[in-house]
């Protein structure tokens, strides 16, 4: 659009890369949306103190030690622990909490906090932005395309995702970090592991958590995402084979008709 500004910036924090692409539709609103992403960006690395399961001061940290109780934690402690009961629940208990027995919420934390500080910039006046937090993306306004990588073929693109309205877009697997994903039930790696499992809907927090539920269950995932609202998901399997929910093409109809 003409006369619309555009500022970009790149911040390290809880252990990945954030990088902001914001569109500023009017020039007086650029001293506000500036002040937003300075908000959005000490809002994450608030986020990385407080819940940090590497830190051992983090809030995080001391209530799993038993140190500090959930009443005298901040309120986005219980938070994200309320998200996380819903997303175990929602799941039928493939999303938990716990890694090896441990608290650790960090299969959530990261999609709330870019989807908060995405919230922040909105809020500030910015027509659209495009938030990647390590992978994971909250679109807000538009248009904005999104690669979704090959895992099996670095530097191709499996299938690309156009948005005109803000949308979420979350991979899980093993390509980037190995497999850190494991089945709560059993704790191990998935049996039927795919190499990349990769949802839409509206929210990160919940696209986030859904992939990562859903590449734990496997074959089972498929239907599942079926039955979830304003939720499609893309999966590509060992073989290279892929499968989509029924809905996924109109996130990219525009592109291919």
């Amino acid at each position: 659009m003409p006369g619309r500004q555009r500022l970009r910036h790149v911040e390290h924090s809880m252990g990945t890369v954030f990088s902001f692409d914001i569109r500023i539709a009017a020039r007086s609103d650029a001293p506000r949306v500036r002040a937003g992403l300075a908000a959005a960006v000490a809002g994450l690395h608030r986020v990385d103190e407080i819940f940090s399961t590497y830190r051992q001061d983090s809030q995080l940290s001391r209530l799993a030690r038993g140190e500090l109780p959930l009443g005298d934690c901040v309120a986005e402690v219980a938070e994200v622990l309320d998200l996380c009961s819903e997303a175990e629940h929602e799941s039928n208990g493939w999303f938990t909490a716990r890694y090896a027995g441990e608290l650790d919420p960090t299969g959530l934390v990261k999609g709330w906090a870019v989807e908060c500080a995405v919230r922040m910039l909105a809020s500030s006046g910015a027509d659209s932005v495009c938030l990647n937090g390590g992978g994971d993306i909250q679109l807000y306004g538009g248009p904005w395309r999104v690669g979704v990588c090959d895992p099996l073929h670095p530097g191709e693109l499996v299938t690309v995702i156009e948005a005109d309205e803000g949308v979420a877009v979350a991979t899980s697997g093993p390509a980037e970090r190995g497999c850190h994903i494991v089945v709560p039930h059993t704790r191990r790696p998935p049996a039927e592991g795919m190499a990349s499992m990769t949802v839409v809907c509206p929210g990160l927090t919940r696209a986030d958590a859904r992939a990562t539920a859903a590449y734990a269950m496997g074959g089972r995932a498929r239907d599942w995402l079926e039955e979830l609202p304003d939720t499609e998901g893309f999966a590509v399997n060992a073989d290279g084979s892929t499968w989509r929910t029924s809905g996924f093409d109109r996130h990219t109809a525009k592109l291919t008709a």
